[in-house]
């Protein structure tokens, strides 16, 4: 990314880290969507719906841009921690409004394999989750997540990265313990 890019998106960053983010609540429906995703460097297309029927709960992450720091860090987090989210039935996706070009790179080198990431043109999905920044078409760090129903069961909004991967460990958990799934 040039240095002027740099600079302006860390600006917005500590811009919008100040701001109070709006998020879905507990228990609101998650927006249903399907979009252009990539695993391992290879595109498929995900559907958020046919995952909460096939496979469980999905922790639905939003970041704001591929190969930032801070977005680096968070799919780091995410990695390390996709077979604590695995035993407990829970499929982990980021999302961001990223290229799926540069997504596919993004899901080999920062993400490890171990996830799928999902391309939002034109921030649609990001806005259907008020997980939008304001002024331009990125997102806010909002990580959901979502039961079986199509539910929102945990929110962790906080542009900085630690501590989502905590809170959606431990929602995970608890909704396994419930049985709800």
């Amino acid at each position: 990314m040039p240095k002027p890019v740099k600079t302006a998106f860390a600006a917005l960053t500590l811009v919008a880290a100040g701001l109070a983010q709006a998020a879905l609540p507990v228990g609101a429906p998650a927006p249903d969507f399907s979009t252009e995703a990539a695993l391992g460097g290879q595109p498929f297309k995900f559907s958020l719906s046919d995952t909460l029927k096939k496979k469980g709960p999905v922790v639905l992450y939003f970041y704001p841009k591929a190969f930032t720091k801070g977005c680096t860090i968070e799919a780091h987090l995410f990695a390390e921690a996709s077979e604590k989210f695995e035993a407990m039935g829970a499929t982990v996706v980021g999302i961001s409004n990223d290229s799926i070009d540069t997504l596919k790179k993004f899901s080999v080198e920062e993400c490890r394999n171990k996830f799928a990431v999902a391309a939002d043109a034109g921030a649609k999905v990001t806005k259907d989750y008020d997980a939008k920044l304001p002024v331009v078409d990125m997102s806010a760090r909002i990580s959901y997540l979502i039961d079986t129903q199509g539910r929102i069961a945990a929110v962790h909004a906080d542009m900085k990265p630690e501590g989502h991967i905590e809170t959606m460990l431990k929602a995970a958990e608890q909704l396994k313990a419930t049985g709800k799934r």
